[in-house]
């Protein structure tokens, strides 16, 4: 093609046809113009298609990984709030002055902490690509926000019921308790003292009041994941 109109251009010199070689000039400029236009039309359109693909593949990821942040919560959630209901039921039993064998089983439902870690490998993944290729801005910053805010909040709140279990309640059990099986049973040496003690009431009540900041970052996060997986949802239809 390029010699067939090296060809076209030389005789139209020879025959010394300058203004018809000029307007050939400029009609032979104008369609390598639209060609590089076309050319470079089909590469954008290229690169949005992979772009697209790459959208919709990462956010299927995410929305997956969603799923199983909220299946992970909710069980969290839920043995937190059953731990905050049972210490107000430990707290009535020794109200009552009823020192049996259910406060040990109790006990071991309270005495605990709560374990949760974020499947994130999608949100990764689109902030090493780039999260400005997604087209919808907003569910941009909601995923900042969960990634970013509200795990940061549930970690918080989780390391701080972890920490009290650490520091206040396992050198507790180590001089008071005869037997510790985590979640399962846990035996104070003389349980009627152990529950008399004021130290130790106040204790379960502390422990209670900072496992409820769990609670509420928790349910917060659940709340979150339902509104991004909505989002999500509408992207990949």
């Amino acid at each position: 093609m390029i010699s067939f109109f090296r060809k076209i251009r030389q005789k139209l010199l020879t025959q010394n046809k300058i203004t018809r070689y000029l307007t050939y000039a400029a009609g032979e400029i104008f369609l390598v113009s639209i060609g590089i236009l076309i050319a470079l039309q089909v590469n954008n359109w290229n690169e949005h298609r992979k772009t697209r693909i790459f959208e919709k593949e990462i956010l299927s990821l995410i929305n997956e990984n969603l799923s199983r942040d909220s299946v992970m919560i909710a069980q969290e959630y839920q043995k937190a709030v059953l731990a905050n209901q049972i210490t107000d039921s430990i707290l009535h039993r020794v109200d009552q002055g009823i020192f049996d064998e259910r406060l040990n089983t109790w006990m071991a439902k309270v005495i605990r902490f709560e374990r949760f870690k974020s499947q994130s490998s999608g949100f990764e993944v689109l902030k090493s690509k780039g999260i400005d290729l997604l087209s919808d801005k907003q569910l941009q910053v909601n995923l900042i926000n969960y990634y970013d805010e509200v795990l940061f909040r549930v970690y918080q709140a989780n390391s701080d019921v972890e920490g009290s279990f650490n520091t206040d309640w396992v050198p507790l059990a180590k001089r008071e308790f005869n037997d510790f099986d985590y979640e399962d049973r846990m035996e104070p040496k003389d349980l009627k003292a152990f529950m008399e003690n004021p130290e130790h009431i106040v204790l379960f009540k502390m422990f209670q009041d900072n496992r409820e900041g769990a609670i509420t970052r928790m349910g917060v996060a659940l709340e979150e994941i339902a509104a991004l997986k909505s989002q999500l949802n509408a992207q990949l239809q």
